[in-house]
Formats: C-alpha cells, sequence, structure tokens
C-alpha cells in the first residue's frame, strides 16, 4: 500500500482522540539538530502571535487484537486496515516539518500483536527521529496498557508527554465494553510514569544535565455517554487521578456511535456534547478555582444541570455565601464568583491594595458584571438600580445557546417565553431536575 493511502487511513482513525492540546515544555534544538518545542503550542489552533500551530496527529497503526465494542478500530470491524513501519513514519514526520505543515507529532496505535511489540514499534519511531534526525520538537506518544515498564521507561526518555487512556469511567463498564483490557493493566503504567516523573524530578535537583522523563507529564481521556456511569462517578474519579497520577489533564471524549452493538447506545444517539462541555467547566474548577467534586455534586445530585455552568449552579445553591463584599473577599472566596475568573480575581486584589473598588472598577479589570452583579457588592453596597428576579439571574447565568436550548425544551418557541425556576412544563421531567431547579435562589444544596 503507498504510504500516502495509510496516512489517509491511519490519521482518519486518529480522529477520536482528543487528548491533544499545549505542550507544557519548552525546548530548543540541540547543536545540529531541527525543531523546538513552545509550552504555549497547541494542537489545530493559534498562537498568540497568529501562527497555526499543528501536530501530525496519526496511529501507528489500525490493525488491533482488542475488541473494544465502542472502537472504531476493533478486531471484529470489518474496516480498511494499514500499518507505518517504523521508518516510515519517521521520514513522513520529519518530511511534513521541514515543509512547515506540522510542529510535532502526536503518536497513538491499534495493539498490534500484543502491548510490548506495539510499544517496540512506536519507540524505534521515536528512537529515528530523535537520535538520527536529531528532532527536538515536540512528541505525544500513547503508553499502550499492559506494555512491560522497561518499554515505558525507554518511551518516557524520548516523549516529551505520554497518556494511558483510562477509556472508561469503571471496572464495570471496561467488563462490559473492553473485556480485554483492565482497571490494573491501565492504572499500573500510570503509576510509573508518576513515579519515574518524581524521580526524575530529584535527578535534575542533583545533576543538572540530567535526562528528563517525559517533561510534559501524562495525560488520560475517558469515554462520556457509552455507560450508565454518571457526572458524580465521572469528576470523583478525574478528582482521584488528579490527586494521585498529578495528571496534567484529564480529556472527556463524548461518545460517538460508530459502531452498532447492542450494548452501546442506538447508532443515531447524538453525541452527549453539552455533558462533555459541563465537565470540561467542572474540571477547569477543580484544577483551577479550588472547588472539590462534592462541592459541586453529591449523591442526591449526580449530573449537571444542563442549562446552568457548574460555577454558576454552586452560586445559586450556595446563597447564603453571597452577596460577597470584593474590597475584603479572599482571593479563594473571589474565585467562586459567577464571572470572576482567574485573572480578574488576581487584578481585584492586587488593586485593592492602593483604592478601594467600584463597580466601573471591576468592570476594568475583566470582572463580567453581568453575571457577578448579582453576587457581590462594593463598599457593603449592590449595583445602581440592580433587581434581582430569577428571569433576570437565569438569563444573565445563561449562555445564548443555553438559553435557546431551554426554550426549545419547554416552550417550543424561541421568543416571549417567561424564564422560571418553577416552571409548570418542569413537572413532567426527572424528579431531580425538579430539586436541582427549585433549589436556586431559595436553599442551599
Amino acid at each position: 500500500m503507498d504510504v500516502f493511502d495509510k496516512l489517509k487511513i491511519l490519521t482518519d482513525a486518529a480522529k477520536y482522540d482528543v487528548a491533544c492540546t499545549s505542550s507544557g515544555v519548552n525546548k530548543k534544538a540541540v547543536v545540529g539538530g531541527i525543531g523546538s518545542a513552545a509550552a504555549s503550542g497547541i494542537c489545530h489552533s493559534f498562537a498568540g502571535d497568529g501562527r497555526c500551530i499543528s501536530l501530525l496527529k496519526v496511529l501507528m497503526t489500525n490493525v488491533c487484537v482488542y475488541d473494544c465494542k465502542y472502537c472504531v478500530n476493533r478486531r471484529s470491524n470489518d474496516t480498511p486496515r494499514a500499518s507505518f513501519t517504523p521508518r516510515e513514519l519517521a521520514d513522513l514526520t520529519i518530511n511534513f516539518y521541514r515543509r512547515n505543515y506540522i510542529e510535532g507529532l502526536f503518536l497513538s496505535s491499534g495493539v498490534l500483536k500484543n502491548p510490548d511489540y506495539t510499544s517496540e514499534q512506536i519507540i524505534e519511531v521515536l528512537r529515528i527521529l530523535r537520535e538520527e534526525y536529531r528532532f527536538s520538537g515536540y512528541i505525544h506518544a500513547k503508553a499502550i496498557p499492559g506494555t512491560d515498564s522497561t518499554l515505558i521507561a525507554q518511551l518516557g526518555m524520548l516523549a516529551d508527554r505520554m497518556s494511558v487512556n483510562i477509556e472508561l469511567p469503571s471496572q464495570s463498564s471496561l467488563q462490559m465494553l473492553a473485556p480485554d483490557k483492565s482497571k490494573h493493566s491501565i492504572l499500573a503504567p500510570m503509576g510509573y510514569i508518576q513515579n519515574r516523573i518524581q524521580e526524575n524530578s530529584t535527578d535534575i535537583i542533583k545533576y543538572r544535565h540530567a535526562p528528563k522523563f517525559v517533561p510534559a507529564g501524562q495525560s488520560t481521556q475517558m469515554i462520556i455517554g457509552a455507560t450508565p456511569d454518571t457526572d458524580f462517578q465521572i469528576l470523583n474519579l478525574t478528582e482521584g487521578l488528579y490527586k494521585k497520577y498529578k495528571l496534567k489533564r484529564v480529556f472527556f471524549s463524548a461518545y460517538m456511535p460508530v459502531m452498532e452493538n447492542t450494548l452501546l447506545p442506538t447508532i443515531d444517539t447524538k453525541p452527549p456534547l453539552w455533558r462533555e462541555h459541563r465537565l470540561y467547566q467542572a474540571d477547569w474548577l477543580l484544577r483551577f478555582y479550588g472547588f472539590a467534586a462534592n462541592e459541586l455534586l453529591d449523591q442526591n445530585h449526580q449530573s449537571f444541570n444542563a442549562y446552568i455552568d457548574p460555577k454558576s449552579n454552586w452560586a445559586l445553591n450556595h446563597m447564603e455565601f453571597f452577596p460577597m463584599n470584593v474590597n475584603r473577599a479572599s482571593y479563594h472566596d473571589l474565585l467562586r464568583v459567577p464571572g470572576i475568573g482567574v485573572n480578574s480575581a488576581k487584578r481585584i486584589v492586587m488593586a485593592r491594595r492602593t483604592t478601594t473598588l467600584n463597580f466601573e472598577g471591576l468592570k476594568k479589570l475583566g470582572v463580567v458584571l453581568k453575571r457577578a452583579q448579582y453576587f457581590i457588592t462594593c463598599g457593603g453596597k449592590a449595583l445602581d438600580g440592580l433587581k434581582i428576579t430569577q428571569d433576570g439571574v437565569l438569563r444573565s447565568l445563561m449562555s445564548e445557546k443555553t438559553l435557546g436550548m431551554y426554550h426549545q425544551n419547554f416552550s417550543g418557541q424561541s421568543e416571549s417565553k417567561q424564564l422560571s425556576l418553577f416552571d409548570q412544563s418542569l413537572m413532567n421531567e426527572p424528579k431531580l431536575i425538579q430539586e436541582d431547579i427549585q433549589a436556586c435562589l431559595t436553599s442551599p444544596m
């Protein structure tokens, strides 16, 4: 098969892997080498200076001995198969780089023969790039679950970032949809990578020129919507992964119905993109805003509100913390106000050292007053003329998309619908949704 025919098949097969964002590592080319990596480099996006930064996202092979029910590359699926040799893929990467098509490589693979053999092939690609071509650009490599730790160690010395896909949120889900994989085969290499990163950081302190092991850290990905796992279960797992394995990112991938199977949602099911979006918002709150998973969801409320982002939903259910005086509140308390982000909270703390802030000043500091005005005061005073109504608060906290979705779901019309937390049309909805919405603005969760 022609190498470009292989490229077409194997880049298309790689599109379902979403764990691809900023590189997180700064690295210049060695003398006589080529390529570099910038921490701000992002796959298929734009840098601050307007450059389009991209990675070649490709599989080593889509031949796979596993039969994961949700995967287009499962062994029982009738699909065109292809495999690169290590030399072919390394040459292709360098030729693309020299033509300025890409700035790095994102390499994953189906399981060819067994995890160890597949990993050996990936290692050889990276060895050719690093040692023969002396390529210093960004490389993200997938660690295959079940791979021997010695191979993981070799791969980690060649890649900038590694990831082990956890795939599904629970062991029962894995047994049902990915019987060839187990929780242990996924978490064992994840734990090994974390231990090696920690050991390597100590070595670098002692020895200035010690080689770096996975300098950009590791990440993982899980599929959302293919199994009955709730948002509460997923978010608690996410929090646990960050704490135990110090992951850089947990990625969520809305289930795409690419395969028909009685154990999967029906083939015409739309990807749960709103649910994926809410999980990413909650993930951001865990990593940067100081929230805990059990603050955002609990046993009685296991799904995110479809119409309001998790931070706003938390604020509406905890009105005992508000209104908050922005001239006195701590940085961590400010982060809990809808409309105040990490940067604007830092600016508030800096600015109030020399002045007393008012609402006009907050706007200049980047605070979104349309959202924050219902939860803050300046000098003990609310915004002049502010009228706090259920309709006004909800309109301010909903995005245009969720506002439109609310109209469609509860009125069938896009105009003249009065928003209400106690809409009679919600009485036909599940009890949990009723309780979520009625709790807003009236009592803490």
